[in-house]
């Protein structure tokens, strides 16, 4: 049933990445030759209230995030001179508002990443549209308007984005068919989105909380893919989780990752408004 969905999902997706006319170094603004895009999924505790809402100490760890590891990321952040975005579920905007509020007075963007962190693929037609509008309704609380939308676990419907055109975003990142950006077409259409590829390889979460790996086998493995994409001239997007990224000796990780990268001299850091705004205006 899943290679069915996935099947389909495939049929209608057409990416418009393989017809470039331009060198990857042409597509760059000047002076850069590479795009590391480095995110974060601000999913605090709203998947474990959602799915273990009697576990409280499992909960607590998603309250890492806004406790202790939002503040270090965001100076982390700042040292380096970089504006991330945050795809933050409604549920951590509404209930940890201040740090919200903190990301978006540091210069910083946020996107849309649902509600509770539901499963949308799994959900009604009438469900999946009520989390987007419980989203939006948090997003409007808050005073932003999301441009990006991020599914939680990367998992979308076939008709999620419908509603993402219908609502008004400007750029999607859920889908892992590229790694440089390109205009999205859904079921033979242009959607006018900006599609933002993401990869399981550059996330965090399944390497330090599944496979529970150390700082120096994920390092590992993102340097050299980083290495890579850069002599290719493409595109890096690094999703990191704050309540797992956040930890001392990850973070200690990614500081010296983002220092190695800043060392060449001509790696681009936008957020994914930046980005997608840029490719929008190269390829739209």
């Amino acid at each position: 049933m899943l290679y069915g969905f996935g099947l389909l999902i495939t049929c209608f997706l057409h990416s418009t990445a393989s017809f470039y006319t331009m060198s990857e170094n042409d597509f760059w603004p000047d002076g850069y030759s590479c795009c590391v895009q480095l995110s974060f999924d601000y999913d605090s505790n709203s998947a474990l209230v959602r799915r273990e809402p009697l576990d409280i100490v499992a909960q607590s760890r998603g309250r890492f995030a806004p406790n202790t590891a939002i503040p270090r990321i965001l100076d982390l952040l700042d040292r380096h001179g970089i504006k991330s975005t945050f795809f933050t579920p409604g549920w951590t905007v509404d209930n940890f508002t201040d740090s919200c509020e903190e990301i978006v007075s540091r210069g910083h963007e946020m996107g849309a990443h649902g509600y509770l962190h539901e499963r949308l693929a799994e959900l009604s037609w009438e469900g999946e549209r009520g989390v987007f509008e419980k989203s939006m309704a948090s997003f409007e609380r808050l005073g932003v308007e999301p441009e990006g939308f991020r599914a939680p676990y990367w998992l979308i419907s076939d008709r999620t984005l419908d509603l993402v055109v219908e609502l008004g975003f400007r750029y999607d990142s859920n889908f892992m068919d590229d790694d440089m950006p390109y205009m999205l077409s859904w079921r033979g259409k242009k959607t006018g989105l900006v599609e933002l590829p993401v990869e399981w390889l550059l996330d965090d979460w399944p390497h330090f909380e599944t496979n529970r790996l150390t700082t120096g086998q994920v390092y590992d493995m993102w340097r050299p893919e980083f290495e890579g994409v850069y002599e290719l001239g493409r595109y890096f997007g690094l999703t990191c989780h704050p309540q797992c990224i956040g930890r001392a000796s990850r973070l200690k990780m990614l500081d010296k990752l983002l220092g190695e990268m800043e060392a060449k001299g001509d790696v681009w850091f936008p957020s994914c408004k930046e980005l997608a705004d840029w490719t929008r205006k190269k390829l739209g």
